[in-house]
């Protein structure tokens, strides 16, 4: 499994996706918003009769950083049972009715097999919660999203709040597997799990190192997925809402934000807890991840990813990308564009020097630039032909030296300048 030339672990090719434009061509809810409404929940499930309740508990408990309840009209709950053969709908109902303080409203439809997947459903509920703040007139008004077989944090919305409040667009929240259920994972499956999230987070600190994020600074991870993120309404529907694919709609999702330039915050704050079943609802989700590691162990094969030179010399090439973009981008009459320094950036990036002047100059955020160059690095190959994939404990153990050498350095940098501490560093 390897990673493309500029984003790191997972790889998500970079492809021209379909998004039908924007409209409110129907009303899943008849019902209108209350007007104090800031936070539109939607939550799709199928076939959750076992964790509902507690997922609609812990969305019903809500309280801010003070401790205080959440007012019950600031936000709502849109719960879509989608094609159920169990009780699901009707559990999600009687919550509402033994709760009439909390604004839920329970939606139950089937879907023709060949669209009832998970991005069609996603989108729809999503289109809905726009619909609905944008009706409001509601500046900022937050679209989030969670699972049926995921319990947020009872912060989980002040936590949202606050990270846009602060200027994001759009939150990943922290997502973690429920104790009990990792537990009783066997024991390769559970190593191999635990190694893929450390991996994905130490390609995060050098991140920090090499090519910070001028928004999304640490303490940060790296998870944008379906069971804990929200969007402004605002974003949501300049990025053309969410992709109607049937696997990865969440990914697909998080690269349409930053290619029209959204501010992407991945918050410590809020955290989201979710089943760790190897049966899952949905295909190349988690549970897909946990069965692929419980098959390698017991073939006793290593889980292969791009290997440490790789992962950094993608983030050093995109740091020069984006240096690049700046200077092209800002007042400094093309300074970015000089030749020399464009051909040297070209090569490395393994594009054609023509092509890369032609996205520099037709993209319109740093993010669109960035998909651009990973669409034509997909096409000619000659990036992947560069490295090979390694097993992930030989990566993790590379990582970690890479990382100790850039923490010696920064140390030896602020010495220098009679600083303290080992902060990251862009050099």
């Amino acid at each position: 499994m390897q990673g493309n030339c500029l984003t790191a672990i997972p790889s998500f090719v970079a492809e021209q996706l379909d998004y039908d434009a924007l409209q409110p061509r129907f009303s899943l809810i008849a019902k209108p918003p209350l007007p104090q409404m800031q936070v539109s929940v939607i939550v799709p499930v199928r076939n959750e009769a076992e964790m509902l309740p507690k997922t609609l508990q812990a969305l019903a408990d809500q309280i801010d950083f003070e401790g205080n309840c959440l007012d019950a009209k600031s936000y709502e709950v849109i719960v879509l049972a989608n094609n159920c053969t169990d009780a699901s709908a009707a559990i999600a109902r009687q919550f509402a009715q033994q709760h009439p303080q909390f604004q839920l409203h329970v939606v139950e439809q089937t879907l023709p097999p060949e669209t009832a997947h998970i991005g069609r459903v996603r989108r729809m509920l999503m289109d809905e919660a726009h619909r609905r703040l944008q009706g409001l007139g509601q500046r900022h008004g937050i679209i989030a999203s969670t699972d049926g077989d995921s319990q947020v944090d009872r912060q989980w919305i002040a936590a949202m709040r606050h990270e846009i409040a602060q200027g994001a667009d759009a939150v990943g929240g922290r997502t973690v597997t429920h104790r009990a259920e990792r537990a009783a994972l066997d024991r390769a499956t559970k190593t191999s799990y635990l190694r893929f999230v450390g991996y994905r987070y130490l390609i995060k600190q050098l991140e920090d190192y090499l090519d910070p994020d001028p928004f999304d600074r640490a303490p940060r991870h790296y998870q944008f997925f379906g069971a804990n993120f929200a969007v402004t309404h605002e974003i949501y529907a300049l990025a053309g809402g969410m992709p109607l694919l049937p696997t990865s709609e969440d990914v697909a999702f998080h690269r349409a934000i930053i290619k029209v330039g959204a501010k992407v915050r991945h918050s410590t704050l809020m955290r989201v807890t979710t089943s760790a079943r190897r049966q899952g609802r949905a295909t190349q989700g988690l549970a897909d991840r946990l069965s692929q590691f419980q098959t390698l162990g017991q073939r006793q094969q290593s889980f292969l990813v791009a290997s440490a030179a790789e992962v950094r010399a993608k983030l050093l090439v995109r740091r020069d990308l984006r240096r690049c973009w700046v200077q092209a981008t800002s007042n400094q009459q093309h300074a970015g564009l000089a030749p020399q320094r464009l051909t040297q950036l070209a090569k490395r990036l393994t594009v054609p020097l023509a092509e890369l002047h032609e996205a520099i100059e037709q993209s319109a955020t740093f993010g669109e630039l960035v998909q651009r160059v990973e669409h034509r690095q997909q096409a000619m190959g000659l990036w992947q032909q560069q490295w090979t994939a390694v097993p992930i404990e030989m990566a993790i153990a590379d990582l970690r030296l890479c990382l100790h050498q850039q923490r010696q350095q920064a140390l030896a940098t602020d010495a220098r300048r009679g600083l303290g501490g080992s902060r990251p560093c862009a050099d």
